[in-house]
């Protein structure tokens, strides 16, 4: 028999990880018949998958107006609530239960709400979580505040709850992002285990061309969610025009789907950039200029494109973790959200150990820019934190492995 999982995953980076480990599984079992739940936005980065048959998109799916991210502050929530977010998530939960009914194993990557639903359906499930580590109150830079002494107390962020959904006999997978964090939740009865990081699979560069080579090399990241990516863009780029470049400098923006060709326009142009040519072997899309800076646009160029940086610009979450996971330290400057504020700007540094540092003004950015630029060995420092933080490749095939060993009944 070919066998059935469903997958429920709550958020752009959730999808991301949760697809790195099917295309790991479908290279073991090709017959697998997979289905996917997005609980949050379309869930876009299965679709390659699901051109070529190897999986399909079930159930209610609406791209929320926080994105994802209503607890972060009131009005998120309020207006996921006026966009109908209690009677998606219904429905969706009422899918789950009938899938559950089948007796098929259910594997849930992200935090509590995918977790709930996996536990829901009364079938055997496996859990991948992705957004939460001990590293976030457990070092610094910068103090977690009341949160830190909160979660020092229970000896993991974690939380009781969750603790006892991770616990029933059906639960035959728990996998973290970090040791750190699995063995916390080892203290509290959980057979969690920290089989590696499937962020950072697949991010093998391009050869950086030979007529690069010679420029400042910065990773512009503007986040994926529609539209604070574009508010986030403009944020960055307006903080670096009044600074004064080491020489002729390149501006590298990988993008997905959006924003598209026809959104960086009307940005770039009212920013004073005008169309350039594209350099030979980018493979950039669009490439624009200001003064001694040129800018290419890449969609679909993240991974071939973010190991040329010396540095990142940030305004993003999975892929500034990514690029700090390169050795590309980063430095981030918090906008208005919904998701990328100054609460998850901080989180983000310390779990990555400093290695993205928040700035608060456009002006502080210029000067750490500045400074990192002229200091290659703080550079290097900074790198290997980001390397140990995120960890080494493969954690997909690991992961893969065990989801076909404990959810499937498959060897290997």
């Amino acid at each position: 028999m070919a066998g059935r999982l469903l997958v429920l995953s709550n958020g752009h980076g959730e999808d991301l990880i949760a697809l790195r480990v099917l295309q790991a599984l479908l290279r073991r079992h090709p017959q697998l018949e997979i289905a996917v739940l997005p609980l949050v936005g379309e869930g876009n980065a299965y679709a390659p998958l699901e051109r070529v048959g190897a999986l399909r998109r079930i159930g209610p799916r609406r791209s929320l107006p926080s994105g994802g991210f209503s607890n972060q502050s009131l009005r998120g929530l309020l207006s996921d609530l006026g966009a109908g977010v209690l009677t998606l998530s219904w429905r969706q939960w009422r899918l789950v239960r009938r899938w559950g009914r089948s007796g098929d194993p259910v594997l849930a990557v992200g935090d509590l709400l995918p977790l709930l639903l996996a536990w829901a359906s009364g079938a055997p499930y496996g859990f991948i979580g992705t957004p939460k580590s001990d590293y976030t109150w457990a070092s610094g830079p910068g103090s977690a505040g009341l949160a830190a002494v909160y979660h020092r107390c229970k000896g993991s962020e974690w939380d009781p709850w969750e603790w006892a959904l991770l616990r029933p006999h059906r639960c035959r997978l728990v996998a973290l992002r970090d040791r750190l964090t699995a063995r916390g939740l080892r203290r509290h009865g959980v057979a969690a285990l920290a089989p590696g990081n499937p962020m950072m699979d697949g991010l093998e560069p391009d050869p950086l061309p030979e007529a690069l080579q010679a420029q400042r090399r910065l990773l512009l990241l503007g986040g994926s969610r529609m539209p604070e990516a574009l508010g986030n863009l403009r944020r960055l780029l307006q903080a670096l025009e009044g600074w004064r470049p080491p020489g002729s400098v390149l501006l590298l923006a990988p993008c997905g789907s959006r924003p598209e060709p026809a959104e960086w326009e009307p940005l770039l142009r009212g920013l004073g950039f005008a169309p350039q040519a594209v350099p030979a072997g980018s493979g950039a899309a669009a490439c624009w200029g200001r003064g001694p800076v040129l800018l290419l646009v890449g969609p679909g160029r993240f991974a071939a494109w973010a190991g040329w940086a010396e540095l990142a610009l940030a305004a993003a979450g999975t892929a500034t973790e990514q690029a700090v996971g390169l050795g590309v330290p980063a430095l981030s400057l918090p906008g208005p959200g919904p998701q990328f504020k100054r609460g998850f700007a901080e989180r983000q540094s310390r779990l990555l150990g400093g290695a993205v540092a928040v700035c608060r003004t456009p002006g502080q950015l210029r000067d750490r820019l500045g400074l990192l630029l002229q200091d290659p060995s703080l550079r290097g420092q900074l790198a290997a934190i980001g390397r140990r933080r995120m960890g080494p490749s493969g954690g997909s095939e690991a992961l893969a492995q065990l989801v076909a060993e404990r959810l499937l009944g498959r060897a290997g």
